[in-house]
């Protein structure tokens, strides 16, 4: 898939100066009197040589107040999986917001929403829709509890599933913090958390079936919580017969089985990681690619544990879920990716990409692993062999992996700093092209 952002060649003239960013750090410095950090999320502080501000954005590219042009694999942290500003998102709002904005009740576009997200995804007997990432994981372990009553629920080291106090634990644990691998620390994410928040949430590393299957025969644990793909921290893919050795152990023990979907979901297939490894867990977490930019998460999964929420014993509550202008965004957005294509044209993109970066790096002697999905990936600098669990990436080196990003960046690709690498459908064959140019170029800056 391709539009006219898409088609235009990316390509740096060799005369070009590399790119700059003063003006991006003086509004940045002006916004902070107001905003702490000048910035309205922590993941947008420290980034290096500062944060930017943006004009606009169009298919695979994002134009910076320096008059910059980026091509851009950061796609707003995830959810721009049609690219900037696509086409058809863009008709559904505005012809929604001549309708009305909200309306403290149903729209049709929700139920027709809902309707198309259930017949794409494996565990969706029915779905509740909501703001943020963060929110829907909470309204899981809330509907787990109540389902199974029981209070213990068990996540993994670096899994990230929202920054509220319950379940921002060993999300970033170091060397000195986290402890024995047999047990693992918990580890505070933030200054200021309540550590009672976590009494009965529990640490294991990923990928260990056997430790998995110890805690759950205890009897005791409602649910376990997990990226089915380790996305967030670094693309780290479940071992051969985890995922079904976890749903089996699941099934014997009573204990409900979450997949945190948010990054997953809609990008790495039309009916998320579930579908691509075909496990279905019982309840899953979505957001990011649901709605191609707009605020927009759910929870879906069986319905007699869904049906709590209907009835009303469990509470879950928002002004804005299903918005209707989000809806209608959501809505669109399903649309275009529910036949699979989208994903299957960002496939040899990805792969291309994925293999040049590999490539440049090694022809460098810089070791590092390119893994992942071809729709989301991880380059991981100090790191020889493909991570298994998340104290394998510890040993990333990732003030290297920073310089790297930031000659990237002055040479107009714009990549998260965390490692992860998005593509769209927007981004097409000359943009992977001159990404790569400009990824050689940066790899001899470092190496």
């Amino acid at each position: 898939m391709t539009n006219d952002a898409g088609r235009q060649r990316a390509a740096l003239p060799p005369q070009l100066p590399l790119a700059t960013f003063d003006e991006s750090g003086r509004r940045i410095a002006l916004a902070s009197r107001h905003i702490p950090g000048g910035v309205s999320s922590s993941f947008r502080l420290g980034v290096s040589p500062t944060p930017l501000v943006f004009e606009r954005g169009e298919g695979p590219f994002l134009f910076d107040v320096d008059g910059n042009r980026l091509i851009d694999y950061y796609l707003g942290l995830g959810p721009m999986i049609l690219g900037h500003s696509p086409e058809a998102v863009r008709r559904a709002v505005l012809a929604q917001l001549e309708r009305g904005i909200l309306y403290g009740g149903q729209s049709p576009v929700e139920a027709e929403a809902a309707e198309l997200f259930c017949a794409m995804v494996p565990c969706a007997d029915k779905v509740r829709f909501a703001g943020s990432g963060s929110e829907v994981v909470q309204a899981a372990l809330r509907l787990a509890r109540a389902a199974t009553g029981r209070r213990v629920v068990v996540k993994f080291e670096g899994h990230y599933h929202g920054w509220l106090d319950s379940v921002l634990v060993s999300v970033s644990a170091t060397p000195e913090t986290i402890g024995d691998p047999a047990h693992p620390n918990r580890v505070a994410g933030s200054a200021g958390q309540d550590e009672p928040a976590w009494d009965h949430v529990e640490v294991l590393r990923w990928n260990d079936l056997a430790a998995l299957e110890s805690r759950l025969a205890q009897g005791d644990v409602a649910a376990v919580l997990m990226e089915p793909a380790m996305c967030n921290a670094g693309a780290i893919m479940p071992g051969p017969g985890y995922l079904e050795g976890a749903r089996a152990a699941c099934t014997r023990y009573g204990t409900v089985l979450i997949f945190d979907e948010v990054i997953t979901g809609f990008r790495v297939a039309p009916g998320g990681a579930q579908q691509f490894f075909g496990v279905t867990p019982d309840l899953a977490t979505f957001g990011k690619a649901l709605a191609n930019g707009f605020p927009v998460s759910a929870v879906a999964g069986r319905a007699d544990i869904m049906d709590l929420l209907g009835t009303g014993s469990v509470l879950h509550g928002g002004t804005y879920n299903a918005q209707p202008v989000c809806m209608a965004a959501t809505l669109a957005t399903l649309r275009a990716l529910a036949d699979g294509r989208v994903m299957r044209e960002i496939e040899p993109l990805g792969r291309r990409l994925m293999d040049g970066i590999a490539g440049a790096l090694r022809a460098a002697g810089i070791p590092a692993t390119v893994t992942g999905f071809p729709q989301v990936f991880h380059v991981a600098f100090g790191v020889t062999e493909p991570a298994r669990e998340y104290r394998d990436l510890m040993r990333m080196d990732r003030p290297r992996y920073v310089r790297f990003c930031v000659e990237l960046l002055k040479r107009r690709v714009r990549v998260l700093e965390r490692g992860a690498w998005f593509l769209s459908s927007a981004h097409d064959d000359a943009v992977v092209e001159d990404t790569l140019a400009a990824a050689e170029e940066a790899v001899s800056r470092v190496s």
